[in-house]
């Protein structure tokens, strides 16, 4: 059914087509068929960040902005559902159109620019949610606030968001805000990153409930840069990475209609780039978890993340493209790949 569903919303525009399947997906949700949608559920638990995830295949950021559809995508089958990324003000994000399809790669271009409701629509729309599942809240900075003082930004979110999150992901990683990938590196990366430590600290102790702090990065970075981020995330005692976000590059899809449209490209295109950086990742740091991300398109592909050194994964262009049953490939696949 995905397939002539997916022929249809792929005649509209690609921004369009997001809202229209989400609506979609709202309305089957509140008829009772969204869990028919993604299957039977996968149980695959794993432990992981003192959370209890039912399985191991989660829905990345970007997907849900808002939080407005978090029922309805939550009943997909989903171990965990990562919304956001947030910002403290609304923002309309960059001029349209901002978001195009690559369908021979299998891949999406966007340069969306955050746009979202901001942070307080987010924790109204969590509050009244009925999911019962595992929720990331992933957090940025408003476009008008200088680089030099993003951590107002993230401070204000992290405070918001934390007693309705179980964990939260700290996003430094879009290409579409300037500037941001900049916090990624060196003293920046290391003051941002202590500063939220020691904001969560006295949140968790304060609230009497320990939420975990991730955070996201990019592909686009040699070994030697892996190695200094990793080295950061382990003095601000960071609980999670997540890798990665969208890609610069074009090499995978150059002469490709769309394929020199400024933003992030994701899906097939960034696979083997992130496999690259969790490996990396995970030599660095062999304790930490892990939630690989990046061109997962089938129960293989997600496989392959996790024998790269992924805990969890999370699906995002490769859920656009083949649908709902993907959840299910995916966590089907680890979760027997696992008791072999």
């Amino acid at each position: 059914m995905y397939s002539l569903a997916r022929s249809l919303l792929f005649r509209l525009d690609p921004e369009t087509a997001h809202g229209v399947a989400l609506k979609g997906l709202d309305l089957a949700n509140r008829a009772g068929l969204a869990k028919r949608c993604g299957g039977e559920r996968v149980d695959d638990p794993l432990t992981l960040m003192g959370l209890r995830f039912p399985n191991r295949v989660g829905l990345a950021a970007g997907l849900d902005k808002n939080a407005d559809h978090l029922d309805a995508l939550g009943a997909l089958g989903f171990g965990f559902v990562e919304v956001g990324t947030v910002t403290p003000k609304p923002q309309d994000g960059n001029p349209k159109p901002r978001m195009f399809r690559l369908p021979e790669a299998g891949a999406i271009i966007n340069r969306m620019g955050f746009n979202n409701a901001g942070v307080d629509h987010l924790v109204a729309r969590v509050k009244a949610s009925r999911y019962q599942g595992v929720i990331g809240i992933n957090i940025g900075k408003n476009l008008t606030t200088p680089v030099e003082q993003a951590v107002d930004d993230y401070l204000i979110c992290l405070r918001k968001v934390h007693a309705h999150a179980d964990y939260i992901t700290v996003n430094i990683s879009s290409p579409n805000t300037p500037g941001l990938r900049n916090l990624q590196f060196g003293e920046h990366l290391d003051a941002l990153l202590g500063t939220l430590r020691e904001e969560a600290t006295q949140l968790d102790q304060r609230s009497g409930r320990r939420v975990p702090l991730a955070v996201k990065i990019a592909p686009d970075m040699s070994a030697a840069e892996v190695g200094l981020v990793a080295a950061s995330l382990t003095r601000s005692e960071i609980d999670a990475v997540i890798a990665t976000n969208t890609t610069v590059d074009r090499e995978a899809v150059a002469g490709l209609a769309h394929a020199d449209e400024q933003g992030g490209l994701s899906g097939r295109p960034v696979f083997e780039a992130s496999n690259r950086v969790i490996r990396e990742l995970r030599q660095q740091l062999p304790d930490m978890p892990i939630i690989g991300v990046g061109g997962i398109d089938s129960g293989a592909a997600a496989s392959a993340k996790v024998a790269a050194g992924a805990d969890l994964v999370q699906l995002y262009s490769g859920f656009i493209y083949r649908g709902p049953a993907l959840v299910g490939e995916c966590a089907r696949t680890l979760c027997e790949a696992g008791q072999t």
